[in-house]
């Protein structure tokens, strides 16, 4: 009988350790909602890199996180979700874009705030978007432009 009680307790120990983990993990991946967040949404042409629980940064800082991430059957984009801390009021002309901690870096969101007296407000869409750009594209390019200029 002190066996099972023994047991009994380890087990409920586990369970607690592992609900608390799974908070914790949910917490940093932006999946819980509380009062102190809103929510914006967005629609990009790629958002490769980045996903589900990727930084928000506005001027360096992270402000929020990606948290939620689907595509448009209709319009083959990708529509995101971003949850912003409330302190930060973003004009609505505000532009989000896919960037990166330079050439070996991670690829994270970025806010840029526009100019407008009036603000975004909870469940609006930022309109002005730009999403990832392939670095290899961008090398495919070069050397496609300096191969035209040595047959020239």
């Amino acid at each position: 009988m002190a066996e099972n009680r023994l047991e009994i307790a380890a087990g409920a120990l586990v369970l607690v350790a592992a609900l608390g983990f799974a908070a914790y993990a949910g917490k940093g991946m932006g999946l819980t909602q509380g009062g102190d967040a809103y929510q914006l949404r967005a629609s990009f042409r790629s958002i490769q890199g980045v996903g589900l629980g990727s930084d928000v940064k506005l001027a360096g800082v992270k402000v929020g996180t990606l948290s939620q991430l689907t595509l448009n059957p209709e319009t083959y984009m990708a529509d995101a979700v971003i949850t912003v801390d409330k302190s930060v009021q973003l004009p609505s002309d505000s532009a989000i874009l896919i960037s990166s901690d330079g050439l070996l870096g991670g690829s994270f969101v970025e806010l840029q705030p526009g100019g407008m007296p009036d603000y975004l407000a909870p469940g609006d869409e930022i309109e002005d978007t730009q999403g990832a750009v392939s670095l290899i594209t961008l090398l495919m390019k070069f050397v496609g432009a300096k191969s035209d200029e040595s047959a020239k």
